[in-house]
């Protein structure tokens, strides 16, 4: 892939397994801006490879543990002598104002500037999303390359800086979901369960700065000191009243309930169940009761 800015040069990096809905219109938003695009497969059996490959991009194959080890991996594994890295899903597609401004951005900034803001914007079922606290999401996906890593996380991992300033990008990065709701559902299944892991281990601290580090400070010191199982009703109420999600008609109501409501309840759900089977555990182990393979020995 060619960039369109003269002398400056910009390597991609994108994640998938089975992303070959995907992939091919994220592929060609990055044309005119990546010079360099690695794709980072973690076993796909689809057409996923095969489609990176013809599109020019560099293909590595690495086993999936998290994606921010699987991201990191590739920092440390990519060949590239470009400037900037940056970070896009296979469901993410740059829009040309994004584009445009970034590529007459980049060779101006002073060097303070380590990396840039670029503003998020959900695309659920057809519908680019304008309320309910879902735009802009601001989030770190370009920087100068030696400088960025991702945090070591199961969920809502973010690109961290090690030094330096950032600055606001103009343009929407459009992140489409769903590919249908039965595969969105069963993810989100799967991502509660890591997220409830990462509850379960929370140290306090927070790395990432900026409007991510904010939301995340939010969500530690307001969210979850809120009785579970409330939390998501308000959490709910406040995203599609209070922040005006319901003016994204059949699509904000749907998109609220699910991620808003739901998801968070299941969230709670999977936290309750650790809780119970911990308890369980704990009784199991009452002193003065011993356990083999053929059942219980009671002690003398």
């Amino acid at each position: 892939m060619k960039n369109a800015g003269a002398g400056l040069r910009v390597a991609a990096v994108i994640l998938t397994k089975n992303e070959e809905r995907d992939l091919p219109g994220c592929l060609q938003s990055l044309q005119g801006f990546a010079s360099d695009v690695y794709v980072v497969d973690s076993g796909s059996t689809d057409r996923t490879v095969q489609l990176a490959e013809q599109s020019g991009a560099q293909v590595l194959v690495h086993k999936f543990e998290s994606h921010s080890q699987q991201f990191n991996w590739a920092l440390d594994n990519i060949s590239t002598d470009a400037e900037w890295i940056f970070k896009i899903d296979a469901d993410e597609r740059m829009e040309a104002n994004l584009v445009n401004y970034l590529l007459s951005a980049m060779p101006n900034v002073s060097d303070e500037v380590k990396g840039f803001l670029i503003p998020r914007r959900i695309c659920f079922l057809g519908r680019k999303m304008r309320f309910g606290d879902t735009y802009p999401v601001w989030l770190l996906r370009l920087w100068r390359k030696g400088f960025g890593r991702s945090e070591d996380r199961l969920m809502d991992e973010q690109i961290v800086l090690s030094t330096g300033q950032t600055a606001r990008a103009r343009g929407d990065l459009i992140h489409v979901i769903p590919k249908d709701l039965t595969e969105w559902t069963a993810k989100h299944n799967w991502y509660a369960t890591r997220e409830c892991t990462d509850i379960l281990s929370l140290n306090g601290d927070i790395q990432v700065g900026g409007p991510a580090g904010e939301r995340r400070r939010m969500k530690q010191s307001v969210f979850l000191r809120l009785p579970p199982f409330f939390r998501s009703f308000a959490y709910w109420i406040y995203r599609y009243f209070v922040k005006l999600g319901f003016l994204d008609g059949k699509a904000g109501l749907i998109y609220h309930f699910l991620q808003g409501f739901w998801y968070r309840f299941l969230v709670d759900a999977k936290l309750h169940e650790h809780a119970v089977h911990q308890q369980y555990l704990r009784e199991q182990d009452t002193p003065g009761e011993l356990t083999h393979a053929g059942g219980r020995l009671d002690e003398n």
